[in-house]
């Protein structure tokens, strides 16, 4: 659990205050990792936890049902998000005389902006925590250290993603520190509030399996958006092939050889 808590906490944390080292981070780089994460992130989804959540004692039905709302619930998150969780950095350009005529009514739409974007973060993210509560209900193939992988490994460009649109946004990297601290927490925080519910028996089994397929289908969302969004022209890249494909078979590594 210890393990667990501090990935979900540091990644992210680390992730995004790596803003100060590398203030302009070079696209091309940045995509590819994007690229290598999402495709791990499907791998993992696809050949482990869509398997064993099929595997489950509970109707599949219900499993369909919440994977495909799961989907629908992250397209919603990211009406708010503007796709933020997948690394997608989306700066809004202002003009000259934006700065020239500042009035304290923009900063305080500018302050609501960001929260309503981090709490959207934060509740995605709290999902995800859910995601690594009580394992052993999900059987003893399931493994949760591959799916922990995962979640790192997107939340990482997604943390600087948040550092780099909030320091654009509010005018300063001290001010987005306290969103980026939030962002951090959520994880650990559903993680906790998930296993304490699930040890009192208040998050029952079925509950359980039922969370994790919301999740699941949380994670179809943003590994199928990230491998899409790396070639938005539909046009041939080898380079972005190659990780992508990478990316995957480090996920059938994960699965069926480590």
């Amino acid at each position: 659990m210890t393990l667990k808590l501090l990935v979900l906490f540091l990644t992210p944390l680390l992730s995004g205050l790596f803003i100060y080292l590398v203030p302009k981070s070079k696209p091309t780089t940045f995509k590819l990792l994007l690229v290598f994460a999402g495709a791990y992130l499907f791998g993992i989804t696809v050949i482990h936890i869509l398997p064993e959540l099929y595997h489950q004692p509970i109707a599949t039905e219900w499993i369909g049902l919440f994977v495909l709302g799961g989907f629908f619930l992250q397209q919603l998150l990211e009406y708010f998000t503007s796709g933020i969780e997948h690394g997608h950095i989306h700066k809004h350009e202002h003009h000259s005389h934006d700065h020239l005529h500042y009035h304290s009514h923009d900063q305080t739409q500018k302050s609501i902006s960001a929260i309503v974007l981090l709490v959207a973060l934060c509740i995605h993210a709290f999902l995800e925590g859910g995601m690594l509560a009580e394992p052993a209900h999900m059987g003893p193939h399931y493994d949760i250290n591959a799916i922990l992988l995962g979640i790192a490994l997107h939340r990482a460009p997604a943390a600087f993603a948040l550092m780099t649109v909030l320091s654009f946004q509010l005018g300063s990297k001290h001010k987005a520190l306290p969103y980026l601290i939030g962002f951090s927490l959520a994880a650990p925080i559903g993680l906790l509030i998930s296993s304490s519910l699930a040890n009192a028996e208040i998050l029952t089994e079925e509950g359980l399996i039922l969370l994790y397929a919301l999740v699941c289908g949380n994670f179809l969302h943003i590994s199928t958006t990230i491998v899409f969004e790396s070639s938005p022209d539909h046009r041939f890249n080898a380079k972005k092939m190659a990780v992508a494909v990478f990316g995957a078979l480090v996920a059938v590594a994960v699965e069926y050889i480590i």
